[in-house]
């Protein structure tokens, strides 16, 4: 028997392809842990890559989130997430986002980031074989997340030529007898535009005829510069059972690391999303809960110093791109911390940024990375210094490109 042990038969490559389950096998391939790891690796490399702020999260939020540690908060919140903090959330969307709930400890569930809450959403909402609208370009999980669910995802290209906004009539004429969801992102990565009042309520129109749920993405919404002004679908008159809002407390308040987001809507829904919660992540970090409430109640001047911080740079980014000779941006985008420009010298956009990789030691995400409209473009994000993001486009400038 000893021999044996020393001796077990090792799986062979090839099988490997059968033991691993299709649903896995037919995700897609990514660059962007590859691209990522070069830029950790290689210190001369500026990345503009970074899908996260490149601030610190502020110290009311450490602060709170250690001392709920060292107080002994190491065991399991509600599945739901903490009372308090839930109370605190329905507060906020009603302050913030004009949302009013009905019954907030049932209608809201904070999440390990709001991606787990997207993944939950749609194990409530999507059966095998039916479909579910996503924006193309978009963030790079919709898709895979659809597929992973046995789901069909159906995509609607969003154009630079108008700033990758969203015509309410494309989405219309792709609506079926199996489609169940539609998918929203505002403001939206990687095309950092922003959907207005309008938009928003034509869309809702669309949903209430349809019976169709919307999955609200608002990660970034603290984060809109200039005329544009941040609008939850979910405030539109109406529209409380049709949507399911996903926010999260990575981006408005640097805590990525902390993995927190959560879902708001109707209690029916999130009762479900509920007991997803159970097989996936049972619970959010109790400590890092703490460390939320403390976001929420701290002095919003963090965020706006934040906000600012990432205006600057959105101004200074565009101006450079202005200097390039390959790179073209046809409307300013007006939310998030990215810019998606056109690549113009005919380069597919992998190849496009594996030379820059190369040839300046400018890190950018190929555009193909966030779905198959993307291709031909490439995402930058000026969540980096202003000192950066000059010497960035400098070696660009010094590269050709």
């Amino acid at each position: 028997m000893h021999h044996f042990l020393n001796e077990k038969k090792r799986i062979s490559k090839s099988r490997w392809g059968h033991i691993i389950s299709e649903r896995v096998s037919e995700l897609p391939d990514s660059e962007f842990e590859n691209i990522m790891k070069i830029a950790k690796e290689d210190q001369s490399v500026i990345s503009l890559g970074p899908g996260e702020p490149d601030f610190d999260a502020p110290a009311p939020i450490v602060n709170a989130t250690i001392k709920a540690l060292k107080e002994g908060k190491t065991h399991y919140a509600s599945i739901p997430g903490l009372p308090a903090l839930r109370e605190m959330i329905a507060r906020k969307l009603k302050k913030e986002n004009h949302i009013s709930l009905d019954d907030p400890m049932n209608e809201i569930c904070v999440t390990a980031g709001s991606t787990e809450g997207l993944l939950m959403g749609l194990l409530s909402v999507v059966d095998a074989g039916e479909e579910v609208l996503t924006p193309n370009p978009a963030f790079l999980a919709y898709e895979p997340m659809i597929d992973m669910v046995t789901g069909e995802p159906v995509p609607y290209k969003l154009s630079d030529k108008d700033g990758f906004q969203i015509h309410p009539e494309e989405i219309r004429e792709k609506i079926t007898n199996k489609t169940r969801a539609i998918i929203l992102n505002t403001p939206a990565n990687p095309t950092g535009s922003v959907l207005s009042k309008k938009v928003l309520e034509e869309i809702a129109d669309i949903a209430v005829e349809n019976e169709l749920i919307v999955f609200s993405d608002e990660a970034y919404e603290k984060f809109c510069f200039g005329k544009s002004k941040h609008v939850s679908m979910a405030s539109l008159n109406g529209m409380h059972d049709y949507v399911l809002t996903f926010h999260s407390f990575s981006k408005s308040y640097a805590m990525p690391g902390f993995r927190l987001g959560y879902v708001a809507g109707h209690h029916e829904l999130v009762k479900k999303m509920s007991q997803i919660h159970i097989y996936t992540s049972l619970a959010a970090s109790t400590a890092n809960q703490y460390g939320a409430m403390a976001a929420l109640e701290m002095n919003q001047k963090y965020v706006e110093k934040m906000k600012h911080s990432y205006d600057e740079r959105r101004k200074l980014t565009l101006q450079l791109l202005k200097n390039t000779h390959t790179l073209h941006v046809e409307k300013e985008p007006e939310g998030a911390f990215y810019v998606f420009p056109r690549i113009t010298n005919g380069k597919k956009s992998s190849e496009y940024v594996h030379t820059m990789l190369k040839k300046a030691k400018v890190l950018m995400v190929p555009g193909n990375e966030f779905g198959k409209h993307g291709e031909g473009f490439a995402r930058i994000s000026y969540a980096t210094g202003k000192d950066k993001i000059k010497e960035a486009f400098e070696r660009i400038k010094q590269a050709g490109f």
